[in-house]
């Protein structure tokens, strides 16, 4: 846990925080929808997987501990936002991780931009099924209490893990605008007409970065067969589907999930 250093970078924005792990060939990590969702959640990943790569994870726009732009914003936005990013650390290309909603962006991302990324991973990712999630439609702001059950019970995490990321998780809460930012994402973000727009079924087709697409066969969220459309569209994929695992696969199965994507990027 100790070799992640974190550090902060000026974007258009505002200040954004960002944690790394490694050096080597630039690996970008997107994490999914949720208010205490942040780079953070890439932890128990990124020291592993930070030992063969530069692994990096980013607080993506509008979540975590850095400064928020107070408007009304979805997928195009975040998608310029890790390219700002990419531009701000000097990197040109880089292999992008994503998952859930980071998955939806990676790919459009890749659809966008095929010339900043090496290779894809696409973890759990929405995009093929642009239905409303209801979580985000219903949103209430956690208690400390729910995010610790959560971190615990649905991301399977360790007590000593936990602990690690209860402070980080419970720190967004603090960020000044947080939740009134994050209910102007959710508004826009899960508008059915939005999800239409920028949903991946006809750009996946046109993704050229080698692609390994890794989901849980039990994904309460998005469906196992979501990752299989997944690597069907993408024309140089791979699946790999990790067994008994749900939608936070890189936490319920981190030893596998690290593994995975190791084997992929090497």
């Amino acid at each position: 846990m100790s070799n992640i250093s974190e550090k902060w970078v000026e974007l258009s924005h505002g200040k954004t925080r960002y944690l790394e792990s490694g050096s080597g060939e630039p690996t970008i990590f997107l994490h999914g929808v949720g208010y205490v969702q942040a780079a953070h959640s890439w932890r128990p990943n990124l020291g592993p997987i930070g030992e063969k790569t530069r692994a990096i994870a980013v607080d993506c726009l509008g979540w975590g501990l850095g400064d928020r732009l107070d408007m009304e914003y979805s997928f195009a936005y975040i998608v310029d936002f890790v390219r700002e990013f990419q531009d701000a650390l000097g990197i040109e290309r880089s292999n992008i991780v994503g998952h859930s909603m980071g998955g939806w962006l990676a790919s459009l991302f890749a659809y966008e931009s095929p010339n900043r990324v090496n290779k894809l991973v696409l973890v759990g990712s929405g995009g093929t099924r642009t239905r409303t999630i209801p979580s985000m439609t219903e949103f209430q702001p956690p208690s400390e209490d729910q995010v610790r059950d959560s971190l615990k019970n649905q991301f399977h995490l360790s007590d000593e893990w936990v602990d690690t990321l209860l402070p980080e998780c419970w720190a967004v809460t603090d960020v000044p605008k947080a939740l009134d930012v994050y209910r102007k994402i959710l508004k826009h973000m899960n508008n059915q007409a939005t999800r239409d727009k920028y949903g991946t079924v006809r750009r996946l087709p046109k993704v050229t970065a080698p692609t390994l697409v890794v989901w849980g066969d039990n994904d309460e969220v998005n469906a196992l067969e979501m990752g299989q459309l997944t690597a069907e569209l993408v024309p140089n994929s791979k699946l790999v589907v990790l067994q008994n695992t749900g939608h936070f696969a890189p936490t319920e199965r981190i030893d596998e999930f690290n593994k995975a994507v190791l084997d992929f990027l090497s």
